[in-house]
């Protein structure tokens, strides 16, 4: 009988090991994925300046704009952890819409190779971004499933480990992104 007791109290610690070092490792894939999106964060801001500036040479009736996009990206380079940079990133996102807005005005600007070279690259940032989000919503959802679920959850209580936020939209955004494009001859 006491082998028996020996073997269960053997199976959990094993079990006890495995699901921390599972834990372990989705709690670093997770922060890896963020570390990701930072990087391709980071390229963006780089970018923002010179695309301003390029804009601001064409529309300098614009302050307003311009003064809302550096803002914005002010606010996102001094944002701290995920849930601040989350919140910081979508207003970003919507002030370089109304700096883009702007340039459609200007058929000169428009046709600038400088200003469509920056335009690729920062397009280009978003699309990174947003497999960057992916990747790490993907990494979020495995992380929180693992913490929440049975009997793993108790290992994880155990041990403090807390579920991620993940990267979502705002509210206006998903309105925005369920609406079709808008299209005018």
């Amino acid at each position: 009988m006491t082998i028996i007791w020996v073997i269960i109290v053997i199976v959990l610690a094993l079990y006890a090991v495995y699901a921390f070092n599972r834990l372990i490792s989705l709690r670093n894939r997770t922060r890896e994925a963020w570390s990701d999106i930072e990087v391709q964060l980071k390229r963006r801001y780089d970018l923002i300046p010179n695309l301003v500036n390029t804009v601001k040479g064409y529309a300098s009736h614009e302050k307003e704009v311009f003064e809302k996009v550096t803002s914005a990206r002010a606010n996102a380079l001094s944002a701290q952890g995920p849930k601040e940079v989350i919140q910081a990133e979508n207003q970003l996102s919507q002030t370089l819409k109304s700096l883009f807005a702007v340039a459609e005005a200007y058929p000169n600007l428009r046709a600038s190779e400088n200003f469509q070279k920056l335009q690729d690259e920062l397009t280009d940032a978003e699309d990174k971004i947003q497999a960057s989000r992916r990747f790490y919503n993907g990494n979020v959802r495995d992380f929180n499933t693992i913490v929440e679920i049975f009997p793993s959850n108790v290992i994880a209580n155990m041990f403090s480990f807390k579920s991620f936020e993940l990267f979502e939209l705002e509210e206006g955004e998903k309105v925005a992104a369920n609406k079709a494009p808008e299209v005018k001859f």
